[in-house]
């Protein structure tokens, strides 16, 4: 049986969305929409559209690790260089899955912009805003919600930054 919109995981992201005062249509799917391209078919939504949350980490104190969540446009990849400098920080790295899921609550495929177990530095890829809307995560691999790029930001108190590899003159063209 499909998980549904009644799951805990789910429940946490639309709860804290309702404290920001937006309510989310969350669409939970017998497959999994774990990578952008599964995502981007299920909606039907270019992939551009999808946001892939990426967990990243920097050291903290007491050898804590300090989780930095990544908002990223579908076919963008993340240049850690570049995620450094807009961080101010040299020692940025991917989370493990392990590390992700510790650190935010919820499991790989389905990390959401919100409603994680702690308060999270969120960057934003500029790229999203190119899309009146974006489809994010909602806590599951089969789970997701369209949003605004600006309410996007909002709810996940989110710095837009250019943190992405830049792309090839050939895909540019290609994007719309």
């Amino acid at each position: 049986m499909p998980p549904t919109i009644d799951h805990a995981a789910v429940r946490r992201v639309i709860e804290a969305a309702r404290r920001k005062g937006v309510d989310l249509e969350v669409t939970v799917f017998e497959e999994s929409t774990h990578t952008a391209e599964e995502a981007a078919a299920a909606v039907g939504a270019e992939i551009g559209q999808i946001v892939k949350s990426l967990v990243f980490v920097v050291p903290g104190e007491a050898d804590d690790l300090e989780p930095i969540l990544c908002l990223v446009s579908g076919p963008n990849r993340v240049d850690v260089a570049r995620l450094a400098a807009v961080l101010g920080r040299t020692d940025v790295r991917r989370a493990t899955a392990r590390e992700a899921n510790d650190l935010t609550g919820f499991v790989i495929g389905g990390i959401p912009p919100i409603g994680l177990d702690r308060r999270v530095k969120v960057v934003m890829d500029p790229d999203l805003g190119r899309y009146p809307v974006v489809w994010a995560a909602a806590g599951l691999p089969t789970a997701v919600f369209p949003v605004a790029p600006g309410v996007l930001r909002m709810l996940a108190d989110a710095n837009v930054a250019p943190f992405t590899e830049e792309r090839r003159q050939a895909d540019l063209q290609e994007a719309p």
